[in-house]
């Protein structure tokens, strides 16, 4: 299981990359791993609002459908669209190619509530 360094983490199993005011949102490889292969996603058009620990798309594997939530509060900046084609790309890459959302920032202050790699590898040992 792979949980990287530099981002933070939800206990929902999401990913976030802080770079300036954008933040990049994926699932982790844990959740990956526990959903099996990823079929659908379905992401919010660019330009949505969410805000931290709601809902802003879901994610249909073999095994189940799970709601995605955003980590912080923010504006949709960008969307990963080759998912909409390329589903797997979740499995294949969760910190990469399978990126899910990009979002403009609205308070940054909201990622100190989130998990450190540490803290996040320790929740998820408790699986």
């Amino acid at each position: 299981m792979i949980i990287k360094d530099n981002l933070r983490y939800t206990k929902d199993h999401e990913w976030l990359d802080i770079q300036g005011d954008t933040g990049t949102i994926g699932i982790t490889d844990f959740a990956q791993g526990e959903l099996g292969d990823v079929v659908y996603v379905e992401l919010p058009a660019v330009g949505t609002a969410v805000k931290a620990g709601e809902p802003f798309g879901t994610i249909e594997a073999v095994k189940a459908v799970s709601e995605l939530y955003a980590p912080v509060s923010g504006t949709v900046s960008e969307v990963n669209t080759r998912l909409a084609d390329e589903a797997n790309l979740v499995n294949q890459d969760c910190y990469g190619a399978g990126w899910m959302i990009k979002i403009k920032i609205a308070n940054a202050a909201e990622a100190n509530a989130l998990l450190s790699p540490k803290d996040y590898s320790q929740l998820v040992e408790q699986h």
